[in-house]
């Protein structure tokens, strides 16, 4: 199978954090995972509203991020908001904790997805909006709704 014919199947996304936060560049990371964990979320169940990740010495974190218990997966179960190991090259990681040093910057994860067999998350850096700029962002959201019907009442 070829790389580009992978398949995405997004499991879990925090569609929050593209309105409260100016995204400022965008990672892929593997997840190490148990057993259960998977299996959890090949049944469509995790809920990142609340995680965040950070760098703690020369690896990368991810906490917060709830990926419930697999019901059959009795005494072999795993902690739901345990702390997980992200995948990241070593420059990566670096560039990351250079960045999050920064007052006001902070590494969130955007999704959690399936890339073929493996279990991937989008992360970003991200610096948070004021209220003036999220009004504006729904302000211009706003015009370019309205343009495109104007648009399309004018084509038909």
């Amino acid at each position: 199978m070829a790389r580009d014919s992978e398949e995405i199947r997004v499991v879990a996304s925090n569609r929050r954090a593209r309105h409260d936060y100016l995204i400022l560049e965008e990672f892929e990371a593997g997840l190490v995972l148990v057993g259960s964990e998977v299996k959890s979320l090949r049944g469509g169940k995790a809920s990142i509203q609340e995680a965040y990740a950070l760098v703690r010495g020369e690896e990368a974190l991810l906490i917060g991020a709830h990926i419930p218990e697999y019901p059959w997966a009795h005494q072999h179960n795993h902690e739901p908001t345990r702390s997980r190991r992200l995948l990241l090259h070593a420059k990566q990681i670096a560039k990351i904790g250079k960045a999050v040093r920064e007052k006001g910057v902070t590494l969130v994860p955007l999704a959690l997805y399936f890339k073929g067999h493996l279990v991937k998350c989008s992360l970003a850096l991200v610096k948070g909006k004021k209220t003036h700029d999220k009004r504006q962002a729904e302000r211009e959201r706003e015009d370019r709704r309205e343009m495109r019907r104007a648009a399309t009442r004018r084509t038909t």
